[in-house]
């Protein structure tokens, strides 16, 4: 039997425009930095799958690092505007997966939907697992350019070599690429580029429903059934796109969306309630 746990690693705060972009282009990001309203503290989720062939992470959540002065870089404008992050060490995805009796080393895959740090933090909880990256997206957040854009590769143990994600032509609903996590084929990683160009989301069918943890594909379910695009996607159109495929795949059948940062992710995943229910 497949399971799906929600595991919280604390919360943030964005600024509204980020939550939902405003204006085109560059000025997008712009207005994010402007903006003057904060949204309430959202939920950093990390999703745990427990499956026969073994427990399965998506995504690491954040780090209690965060809470050292010297953890963001001050010449940043995003950390120096534009974020609060709120995470205690208890809440740390290796304490929390101790809480419900297991231990890091039992992870056999960590699957990340992008390597933003609040996705990406909790990796050093993980050197015996196998991770699994987009290629696009290890590259597009490596070095100085990757700094530049908002990643903190600093900040990623020496030991971190993911694989890339093994995409085939294989078209899953209307998306052009897929890969099979799981010999089951019932754990499949499709491409959803917009709010970085590799991010990724992992879809579970479960009891008859796809499951789509998403990742930041959009930051709420509202946010994509509104077709509204973050403030932090370099490219609109691309983003949309994604939108509007994942809004597509629903149509062919009963999916129950979870974003990360979206408060009611957990109520929905416990009640399995879909997007045509919503």
């Amino acid at each position: 039997m497949v399971s799906i746990h929600p595991i919280q690693t604390g919360t943030v705060q964005i600024r509204s425009a980020q939550l939902r972009g405003r204006g085109r282009g560059f000025l997008r990001q712009v207005n994010m930095l402007l903006d003057k309203s904060w949204t309430e503290p959202l939920p950093i989720y990390a999703w745990l799958i427990e499956h026969p062939e073994g427990f399965l992470l998506v995504d690491t959540g954040e780090t209690a690092r965060t809470a050292s002065a010297s953890y963001y870089p001050r010449w940043h404008p995003y950390y120096r505007l534009a974020l609060r992050m709120s995470v205690r060490p208890h809440q740390e995805i290796g304490s929390q997966l101790l809480s419900l009796g297991i231990q890091a080393g039992e992870v056999s895959k960590v699957l990340l939907t992008h390597l933003h740090t609040d996705h990406a933090g909790g990796i050093p909880h993980f050197p015996s697992s196998r991770f699994l990256v987009n290629a696009a997206e290890h590259k597009y957040a490596r070095g100085t350019p990757g700094r530049l854009r908002g990643y903190l590769p600093q900040h990623w143990p020496t030991w971190f070599q993911p694989d890339s994600i093994p995409f085939q032509p294989v078209p899953f609903g209307p998306f052009n690429h897929s890969y099979f996590v799981t010999a089951a084929k019932d754990v499949i990683v499709i491409p959803t580029p917009g709010h970085t160009p590799g991010h990724v989301s992992v879809l579970v069918k479960l009891d008859g429903l796809n499951v789509l943890v998403a990742g930041d594909a959009t930051y709420t379910e509202g946010t994509l059934l509104h077709r509204q695009v973050d403030g932090v996607s370099p490219d609109e159109g691309l983003a949309l796109r994604t939108i509007n495929n994942i809004l597509q795949l629903s149509q062919e059948r009963p999916m129950v969306y979870l974003p990360s940062h979206d408060p009611e992710s957990v109520v929905r995943l416990r009640a399995l309630s879909t997007l045509q229910a919503a």
